[in-house]
C-alpha cells in the first residue's frame, strides 16, 4: 500500500463531518441542532399507556400521545427516512406490549403487524411497524396482507374511514391463538377494526391491539 494512502477510519471521519456540514442533523423532536434526539426530546417519549375501544368495541393500549415531541419524531422515521429513530421509540411500544401479553392474552398469543399499502412501502422501501415491534424485541408474525389498496386516510371523516378500509386485509389462517394486533397511531380504529376482522375470519381467538400512539380524541382533551 502507498504511503500516502489515507487510513479507511480517517475517510469515514472525512465523510462524516463533511455530510454533517452539508446536510446537518437536527433533534427530530425539537430541531436542535447536531444531535439527532436530544435528552429531553427522548425524555418525553417515555410511555404514557392509553386505554380505549374502537367503534366496534376493539381493546386498543397506545404508549403514547400523537402530539408534540412523539408525532414529530415519528413522522421522521415514516416520511423522513430516519430508520434510526426506531430504537428511541421502541422502548415506550416494548412496554405496552409486554403489559398486553402478561395480562391480556398470554405469552403463546401471535404478535402481528397492521401491513401498510403497497404505495407506501414502494415509497419509503421500509415497514415502519416492522422495524419498531423488531427494536421492541419481538419478531412479528406476517398474518396480514392487503387484498386492496385504499385511499390515503388523511382527510377523511370518521364514517369515510371505515368504509375505505373495509374489507382491506385478508389474514393466514392463526387456529383458535389469540392475537395481538399492532400498529404505529390509532385515530378512529377503522383500521383495526377491520384487521381483527380478518385475523378472526381466519380463526383467531381473543384479539386486542396495540399502538405506539393514540390521536387524542375530544373528550380525551376534556378530562
Amino acid at each position: 500500500m502507498s504511503s500516502h494512502a489515507v487510513p479507511p477510519k480517517a475517510v469515514v471521519a472525512a465523510l462524516h463531518d463533511a455530510l454533517t456540514f452539508w446536510l446537518p442533523i437536527a433533534c427530530a423532536g425539537c430541531g436542535l441542532v447536531d444531535v439527532g434526539l436530544c435528552s429531553g426530546c427522548r425524555a418525553a417519549l417515555a410511555a404514557s399507556p392509553h386505554h380505549r375501544r374502537t367503534e366496534a368495541g376493539l381493546a386498543v393500549t397506545s404508549a403514547l400521545e400523537f402530539s408534540g415531541v412523539p408525532a414529530r419524531v415519528l413522522r421522521a422515521l415514516k416520511e423522513e427516512g430516519r430508520t434510526s429513530l426506531a430504537r428511541a421509540l421502541a422502548p415506550a411500544l416494548a412496554s405496552v406490549i409486554a403489559s398486553v401479553l402478561a395480562e391480556a392474552v398470554g405469552d403463546d398469543a401471535v404478535v402481528t403487524t397492521v401491513p401498510s399499502s403497497r404505495a407506501a412501502y414502494r415509497r419509503r422501501g421500509y415497514r415502519p411497524v416492522d422495524l419498531l415491534v423488531r427494536r421492541s424485541g419481538w419478531r412479528p408474525v406476517p398474518l396480514l396482507r392487503v387484498a386492496r389498496s385504499p385511499r390515503d386516510q388523511r382527510g377523511l371523516d370518521r364514517a369515510a374511514r371505515r368504509a375505505n378500509v373495509g374489507g382491506v386485509f385478508v389474514s393466514r389462517p392463526v387456529r383458535g391463538r389469540d392475537v395481538v394486533l399492532i400498529d404505529d397511531v390509532v385515530t378512529t380504529g377503522a383500521t383495526l377494526d377491520d384487521a381483527a376482522r380478518a385475523v378472526r375470519v381466519a380463526g383467531a381467538g381473543r384479539v386486542i391491539a396495540v399502538t405506539l400512539a393514540h390521536t387524542p380524541r375530544h373528550r380525551d382533551r376534556g378530562a
